[in-house]
């Protein structure tokens, strides 16, 4: 059909799948993790029919070279079985392949939650921002999915065989247990924000307080040095030899009592 010639060469179609009677087209999203440029999508357009099956890559390199072993060896069902195994088999591979790259993902939220905790810096902002453009990636190629699934196991349409269904189930149960931990990784990364704004707002918090006490207990000493800074002719201790000395040791006495007081308190050198 020219809708599904259209649809195969567009390749920024979401998961769906399409019966036309004498042909079903499937399309998905097949994920691959590079380490440099995070989860990268692609899109596999699947066309069954009575006895062939067709699909289209936009790019060299997938996750069917155990289909394909499979196929070459003689080993396993496929070989054995009729042409929507088949198509199971390829969408089996695709959604097994999701769990390597949450798994990948998984590992890079671990490293953030790390960092978070030991020394959190502005720049990390930006990576959790896009680790969370990843996530939102995996749930676009995901979500859709399961109605996909969903409809090929539930459908009664003659291409698929009632042995085949089974296996369809599973894969449901598989994209369900994807989406559970894409929904978990959004959770933590959302939770991940907070932590790092807490971590902000409490080094804000110890810097706040620090300089509180500073300015605390220069108060006093402030108010004796301007008491004895006045330019009276007529001022008591101006003519003692030990009055200089005198004020300097009131001064740190008045800040060794402070000190103790705030420890005492529990403001300062908490551990």
């Amino acid at each position: 059909h020219p809708l599904t010639l259209e649809d195969i060469v567009n390749t920024h179609q979401r998961p769906k799948h399409e019966d036309f009677d004498e042909y079903i087209y499937v399309v998905l999203r097949m994920l691959r993790y590079d380490p440099e440029q995070g989860v990268i999508s692609e899109q596999i357009s699947l066309v069954l029919g009575s006895n062939w099956l067709i699909s289209f890559q936009e790019r060299k390199g997938d996750v069917f070279d155990s289909v394909r072993e499979r196929l070459r060896t003689d080993k396993g069902k496929i070989r054995k079985n009729s042409i929507d195994y088949l198509l199971y088999s390829l969408i089996d591979a695709v959604v097994d392949n999701y769990f390597t790259v949450l798994e990948k993902l998984g590992e890079d939220i671990g490293e953030i939650e790390d960092q978070l905790i030991e020394n959190p810096q502005p720049e990390i902002v930006h990576t959790i921002t896009d680790l969370k453009r990843q996530n939102i990636s995996l749930r676009k190629a995901v979500w859709p999915l399961r109605e996909v699934v969903n409809r090929l196991e539930r459908d009664e349409s003659k291409l698929i065989k009632k042995t085949t269904r089974i296996y369809l189930r599973d894969v449901y149960d598989h994209t369900i247990q994807v989406i559970d931990s894409i929904e978990t990784f959004r959770d933590t990364m959302s939770g991940m924000l907070d932590i790092y704004l807490s971590s902000v707002s409490n080094r804000m918090n110890e810097i706040m307080k620090v300089l509180t006490i500073i300015a605390t207990i220069f108060i006093p000493l402030t108010f004796v040095s301007g008491i004895y800074g006045m330019n009276f002719q007529f001022m008591p201790e101006l003519n003692q030899p030990w009055g200089y000395p005198v004020a300097l040791l009131s001064m740190a006495i008045i800040s060794v009592v402070m000190l103790v007081y705030f420890k005492r308190k529990n403001w300062i050198f908490e551990k």
